[in-house]
């Protein structure tokens, strides 16, 4: 899979769908000792906005990360077959209702609604995902340690188990060899 990282953000767009990029914002999310915020500041947003193919007016960026966060624990949930908490689920289900109120129907066919700013354009993604029994089964987290991104697994036999087979998949195979050759001496 080849990723594709935003400039001046270098975040990777490796999630496979834009609401798990958008979602992998954030580094080493599960482990707060090392959690990094790999997106500041409306320039980096722009970029990464853009990279991701959304809609990036001048400030438009300021409900991002509460989004973000609204997004985890649906997206855990989801992925450890578990109801997602009300809280969480309500502030999504408002965010897409706002972001339906905002977008304006083009008049093309299929219809389509253009959104008007990235937060929108991400909960309407989000609402797509969520909606969508063939990708669903395929949502996963990276099994690396602390790593905590989301992907779409779509290897043929459903097995990724990496958000990048070059990093924590990388860290893995290198954690396994080191074990193998310490048993030995």
């Amino acid at each position: 899979m080849t990723a594709t990282t935003t400039p001046e953000a270098d975040v990777p767009l490796i999630a496979g769908h834009p609401v798990l990029d958008f979602a992998n914002t954030v580094a080493w999310r599960t482990d707060p000792k090392r959690s990094t915020e790999r997106v500041t500041g409306p320039v980096a947003w722009r970029r990464w906005a853009a990279a991701a193919g959304l809609p990036a007016a001048p400030g438009t960026f300021a409900g991002l990360p509460a989004l973000r966060a609204t997004l985890w624990p649906v997206l855990d949930a989801l992925v450890d077959d578990e109801p997602p908490p009300e809280d969480a689920w309500h502030a999504l289900m408002e965010a897409i209702r706002r972001a339906r109120e905002h977008a304006t129907p083009q008049p093309v066919f299929p219809l389509t609604r253009r959104p008007s700013g990235p937060a929108d354009a991400l909960a309407l993604h989000a609402e797509e995902l969520l909606s969508d029994p063939a990708l669903l089964p395929r949502v996963r987290r990276c099994e690396g340690p602390g790593c905590g991104w989301f992907f779409l697994d779509r290897s043929r036999g459903g097995t990724r188990r990496w958000c990048s087979s070059g990093d924590c998949g990388n860290r893995a195979r290198a954690r396994r060899h080191y074990a193998r050759t310490r048993g030995r001496s």
